[in-house]
Protein backbone atom coordinates (compact mmCIF):
# COMPACT_ATOMS: atom_id res chain seq x y z
CA UNK A 1 0.00 0.00 0.00
CA UNK A 2 1.19 3.71 -0.68
CA UNK A 3 2.08 5.71 2.13
CA UNK A 4 1.73 9.78 1.46
CA UNK A 5 5.75 9.79 2.03
CA UNK A 6 6.33 7.75 -1.29
CA UNK A 7 4.45 9.83 -3.36
CA UNK A 8 7.30 11.33 -5.92
CA UNK A 9 7.43 14.07 -8.02
CA UNK A 10 7.09 13.76 -12.18
CA UNK A 11 9.06 16.36 -12.88
CA UNK A 12 11.10 14.29 -15.59
CA UNK A 13 8.59 14.24 -17.52
CA UNK A 14 8.73 18.07 -17.88
CA UNK A 15 8.99 19.20 -21.68
CA UNK A 16 7.71 15.59 -22.92
CA UNK A 17 4.11 15.59 -22.73
CA UNK A 18 2.75 15.03 -26.29
CA UNK A 19 1.09 18.48 -27.90
CA UNK A 20 -3.22 18.52 -27.61
CA UNK A 21 -4.31 18.74 -31.06
CA UNK A 22 -7.78 17.69 -30.84
CA UNK A 23 -10.47 18.07 -28.49
CA UNK A 24 -10.64 14.63 -27.68
CA UNK A 25 -6.81 14.98 -26.88
CA UNK A 26 -8.22 17.46 -24.24
CA UNK A 27 -10.52 15.23 -22.99
CA UNK A 28 -8.16 12.43 -22.73
CA UNK A 29 -5.52 14.07 -21.12
CA UNK A 30 -8.17 16.45 -18.45
CA UNK A 31 -9.58 12.69 -17.78
CA UNK A 32 -6.18 11.20 -17.05
CA UNK A 33 -5.24 14.55 -14.64
CA UNK A 34 -8.65 13.85 -12.93
CA UNK A 35 -7.69 10.00 -12.46
CA UNK A 36 -4.23 11.72 -10.87
CA UNK A 37 -6.29 13.76 -8.46
CA UNK A 38 -8.62 11.11 -7.34
CA UNK A 39 -6.04 8.69 -6.77
CA UNK A 40 -4.14 11.21 -4.98
CA UNK A 41 -7.44 12.13 -2.88
CA UNK A 42 -8.04 8.44 -1.84
CA UNK A 43 -4.46 8.49 -0.24
CA UNK A 44 -5.19 11.29 1.66
CA UNK A 45 -8.44 10.43 2.58
CA UNK A 46 -10.08 13.53 1.01
CA UNK A 47 -13.07 14.08 -1.33
CA UNK A 48 -11.90 15.00 -4.85
CA UNK A 49 -14.79 17.53 -5.18
CA UNK A 50 -12.83 19.85 -3.09
CA UNK A 51 -9.91 20.28 -5.30
CA UNK A 52 -10.23 22.62 -8.23
CA UNK A 53 -8.38 21.72 -11.17
CA UNK A 54 -7.06 24.85 -12.73
CA UNK A 55 -5.51 24.71 -16.59
CA UNK A 56 -2.88 26.93 -17.12
CA UNK A 57 -2.61 27.99 -20.95
CA UNK A 58 0.50 29.91 -20.56
CA UNK A 59 1.99 30.41 -24.12
CA UNK A 60 -0.25 28.39 -26.17
CA UNK A 61 -2.43 29.80 -28.73
CA UNK A 62 -5.80 30.70 -29.17
CA UNK A 63 -7.15 27.93 -31.32
CA UNK A 64 -5.64 25.46 -28.48
CA UNK A 65 -7.71 27.21 -25.86
CA UNK A 66 -10.97 26.94 -27.82
CA UNK A 67 -10.45 23.25 -28.01
CA UNK A 68 -9.52 23.09 -24.27
CA UNK A 69 -12.81 25.07 -23.70
CA UNK A 70 -15.06 22.51 -25.95
CA UNK A 71 -13.51 19.44 -23.79
CA UNK A 72 -15.25 21.11 -20.74
CA UNK A 73 -12.27 24.26 -19.89
CA UNK A 74 -13.94 27.12 -18.17
CA UNK A 75 -11.70 28.18 -16.35
CA UNK A 76 -7.95 29.06 -17.82
CA UNK A 77 -4.57 30.25 -16.05
CA UNK A 78 -2.18 32.38 -17.68
CA UNK A 79 0.76 34.06 -16.12
CA UNK A 80 1.22 37.44 -18.37
CA UNK A 81 -1.20 39.89 -18.33
CA UNK A 82 -0.65 41.51 -21.41
CA UNK A 83 -0.70 37.62 -23.17
CA UNK A 84 -3.83 37.06 -21.14
CA UNK A 85 -5.47 40.25 -21.92
CA UNK A 86 -4.92 39.99 -25.74
CA UNK A 87 -6.75 36.54 -25.89
CA UNK A 88 -9.63 37.33 -23.26
CA UNK A 89 -10.44 39.77 -26.32
CA UNK A 90 -9.94 37.60 -28.76
CA UNK A 91 -12.46 35.09 -27.07
CA UNK A 92 -15.22 37.05 -25.76
CA UNK A 93 -17.55 35.07 -27.77
CA UNK A 94 -17.05 32.30 -25.22
CA UNK A 95 -18.67 34.05 -22.62
CA UNK A 96 -18.46 31.57 -20.04
CA UNK A 97 -14.96 31.81 -20.32
CA UNK A 98 -13.54 33.01 -16.81
CA UNK A 99 -9.30 33.91 -16.73
CA UNK A 100 -7.05 33.29 -13.97
CA UNK A 101 -3.91 35.40 -13.53
CA UNK A 102 -1.34 33.75 -11.77
CA UNK A 103 1.85 35.01 -12.64
CA UNK A 104 3.64 38.38 -10.84
CA UNK A 105 2.13 41.48 -11.43
CA UNK A 106 3.58 44.81 -12.07
CA UNK A 107 2.01 47.69 -10.93
CA UNK A 108 1.58 49.20 -14.48
CA UNK A 109 -0.50 45.96 -15.98
CA UNK A 110 -2.94 46.63 -12.64
CA UNK A 111 -5.62 47.84 -15.42
CA UNK A 112 -5.33 44.74 -17.71
CA UNK A 113 -6.22 42.41 -14.30
CA UNK A 114 -9.08 44.60 -13.37
CA UNK A 115 -10.67 44.67 -16.64
CA UNK A 116 -10.71 41.10 -17.41
CA UNK A 117 -9.85 38.41 -14.67
CA UNK A 118 -11.91 36.92 -12.09
CA UNK A 119 -8.61 35.73 -10.23
CA UNK A 120 -6.05 36.65 -9.27
CA UNK A 121 -3.23 34.13 -7.08
CA UNK A 122 -0.23 36.11 -7.03
CA UNK A 123 -0.78 38.89 -4.83
CA UNK A 124 2.51 40.00 -2.63
CA UNK A 125 2.43 43.15 -1.86
CA UNK A 126 0.48 46.00 -0.87
CA UNK A 127 1.76 48.46 -3.89
CA UNK A 128 -0.51 45.80 -5.87
CA UNK A 129 -3.12 45.70 -3.78
CA UNK A 130 -3.82 49.43 -4.11
CA UNK A 131 -3.28 49.32 -7.99
CA UNK A 132 -5.90 46.86 -8.01
CA UNK A 133 -8.39 48.16 -5.89
CA UNK A 134 -8.24 51.71 -7.88
CA UNK A 135 -8.22 49.96 -11.51
CA UNK A 136 -11.18 47.88 -9.68
CA UNK A 137 -13.03 50.26 -8.18
CA UNK A 138 -12.68 52.19 -11.69
CA UNK A 139 -14.24 49.16 -13.19
CA UNK A 140 -17.13 48.57 -10.91
CA UNK A 141 -15.27 45.34 -10.56
CA UNK A 142 -14.31 42.95 -7.72
CA UNK A 143 -11.80 40.43 -8.38
CA UNK A 144 -10.95 36.81 -6.06
CA UNK A 145 -7.04 37.31 -5.14
CA UNK A 146 -4.46 34.47 -3.33
CA UNK A 147 -1.54 35.56 -1.12
CA UNK A 148 1.60 34.19 -3.23
CA UNK A 149 4.22 33.10 -0.39
CA UNK A 150 7.48 32.18 -0.45
CA UNK A 151 7.52 28.79 1.11
CA UNK A 152 10.79 27.56 -0.93
CA UNK A 153 13.06 30.30 0.35
CA UNK A 154 14.65 30.99 -3.16
CA UNK A 155 15.22 34.12 -4.43
CA UNK A 156 14.22 33.48 -8.15
CA UNK A 157 10.98 33.32 -6.23
CA UNK A 158 8.23 35.59 -5.84
CA UNK A 159 5.87 35.51 -2.62
CA UNK A 160 5.95 37.21 0.57
CA UNK A 161 8.50 35.76 3.25
CA UNK A 162 5.94 33.62 5.40
CA UNK A 163 7.39 35.64 8.14
CA UNK A 164 5.91 38.65 6.53
CA UNK A 165 2.75 37.01 5.82
CA UNK A 166 0.50 37.55 9.42
CA UNK A 167 1.14 41.54 9.19
CA UNK A 168 0.11 41.63 5.10
CA UNK A 169 -2.81 39.37 5.63
CA UNK A 170 -4.41 42.28 8.85
CA UNK A 171 -3.94 44.95 6.04
CA UNK A 172 -6.04 43.34 3.43
CA UNK A 173 -9.55 44.90 4.50
CA UNK A 174 -8.29 47.83 3.23
CA UNK A 175 -9.12 47.17 -0.07
CA UNK A 176 -12.84 46.34 -0.61
CA UNK A 177 -12.69 44.91 -4.23
CA UNK A 178 -10.10 42.34 -3.10
CA UNK A 179 -12.01 38.77 -2.12
CA UNK A 180 -9.03 37.33 -0.09
CA UNK A 181 -9.87 33.66 -0.95
CA UNK A 182 -6.68 31.82 0.33
CA UNK A 183 -2.92 31.65 -0.28
CA UNK A 184 -0.76 30.26 -3.20
CA UNK A 185 3.05 28.64 -3.57
CA UNK A 186 5.43 27.79 -6.34
CA UNK A 187 7.76 24.77 -4.68
CA UNK A 188 10.79 23.60 -5.53
CA UNK A 189 11.42 22.38 -8.29
CA UNK A 190 12.78 18.96 -7.40
CA UNK A 191 12.95 15.50 -8.17
CA UNK A 192 13.48 15.43 -3.95
CA UNK A 193 9.60 14.75 -3.37
CA UNK A 194 10.38 15.29 -0.13
CA UNK A 195 11.89 18.89 -0.18
CA UNK A 196 9.00 19.54 -2.55
CA UNK A 197 6.53 18.44 0.40
CA UNK A 198 7.95 20.67 2.67
CA UNK A 199 6.98 23.50 0.78
CA UNK A 200 3.42 22.32 0.97
CA UNK A 201 3.21 21.72 4.60
CA UNK A 202 4.68 24.93 5.11
CA UNK A 203 1.83 27.00 3.46
CA UNK A 204 -0.71 24.44 4.68
CA UNK A 205 0.49 25.33 8.04
CA UNK A 206 0.94 29.01 8.14
CA UNK A 207 -2.96 28.86 7.10
CA UNK A 208 -3.63 26.92 9.50
CA UNK A 209 -2.28 29.12 12.06
CA UNK A 210 -3.71 32.21 10.41
CA UNK A 211 -7.24 31.37 9.54
CA UNK A 212 -8.62 31.66 13.01
CA UNK A 213 -7.21 35.31 13.70
CA UNK A 214 -7.90 36.78 9.83
CA UNK A 215 -9.80 39.59 10.22
CA UNK A 216 -13.51 39.54 9.12
CA UNK A 217 -14.18 39.16 5.74
CA UNK A 218 -11.15 37.75 4.86
CA UNK A 219 -11.04 33.98 3.83
CA UNK A 220 -8.11 31.68 4.01
CA UNK A 221 -9.68 28.44 3.08
CA UNK A 222 -8.12 27.78 -0.24
CA UNK A 223 -4.57 26.67 -0.81
CA UNK A 224 -3.71 26.78 -4.60
CA UNK A 225 -0.38 24.45 -4.83
CA UNK A 226 1.01 22.16 -7.19
CA UNK A 227 2.10 21.77 -10.96
CA UNK A 228 1.64 19.29 -13.47
CA UNK A 229 5.01 17.25 -11.72
CA UNK A 230 3.70 17.56 -8.12
CA UNK A 231 0.24 18.34 -7.20
CA UNK A 232 -0.03 14.67 -5.89
CA UNK A 233 2.22 15.81 -3.11
CA UNK A 234 0.69 18.83 -2.95
CA UNK A 235 -2.96 17.39 -2.75
CA UNK A 236 -1.81 15.14 0.02
CA UNK A 237 -1.04 18.03 1.84
CA UNK A 238 -4.28 20.05 1.23
CA UNK A 239 -4.40 21.83 -1.90
CA UNK A 240 -7.93 22.67 -3.06
CA UNK A 241 -6.64 24.52 -6.66
CA UNK A 242 -3.69 22.82 -8.78
CA UNK A 243 -2.27 24.76 -11.70
CA UNK A 244 -1.89 22.24 -14.51
CA UNK A 245 -0.31 23.38 -17.86
CA UNK A 246 1.67 20.90 -19.54
CA UNK A 247 -0.20 17.65 -18.86
CA UNK A 248 -3.62 19.10 -20.47
CA UNK A 249 -2.01 21.31 -23.02
CA UNK A 250 1.26 19.59 -23.32
CA UNK A 251 5.10 20.59 -23.77
CA UNK A 252 5.26 24.40 -24.35
CA UNK A 253 7.00 25.37 -27.52
CA UNK A 254 8.60 28.75 -25.35
CA UNK A 255 10.90 28.17 -22.49
CA UNK A 256 10.14 29.45 -19.25
CA UNK A 257 12.57 31.92 -19.75
CA UNK A 258 10.42 33.89 -22.72
CA UNK A 259 8.50 34.73 -19.42
CA UNK A 260 11.56 35.48 -17.33
CA UNK A 261 14.38 36.83 -20.21
CA UNK A 262 16.37 38.50 -17.07
CA UNK A 263 17.58 35.87 -15.41
CA UNK A 264 18.89 38.19 -12.26
CA UNK A 265 14.69 38.37 -11.69
CA UNK A 266 12.25 36.09 -10.05
CA UNK A 267 11.13 33.58 -12.15
CA UNK A 268 8.70 31.16 -12.11
CA UNK A 269 9.28 27.40 -12.67
CA UNK A 270 7.33 25.30 -14.89
CA UNK A 271 3.72 23.96 -14.90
Amino acid sequence: MQTLASTQTSHDRHGLYPEAVTVEDFRRNLASVQERIDAACRRAARDPAGVRLLPVSKTKPEASLRLAHAAGCRMLGENKPQEAYRKWEAMQDLTDLRWSVIGHLQTNKAKLVARFATEFQALDSLRVAEALERRLQIEGRSLDVFVQVNTSGEASKYGLAPRDVPVFIQALPAFSALRVRGMMTLALFSSEAERVRQCFILLRTLRDQLRDSAPAGIGLDELSMGMSGDFEIAIEEGATVVRVGQAIFGARALPDAHYWPDESNPKEQAR
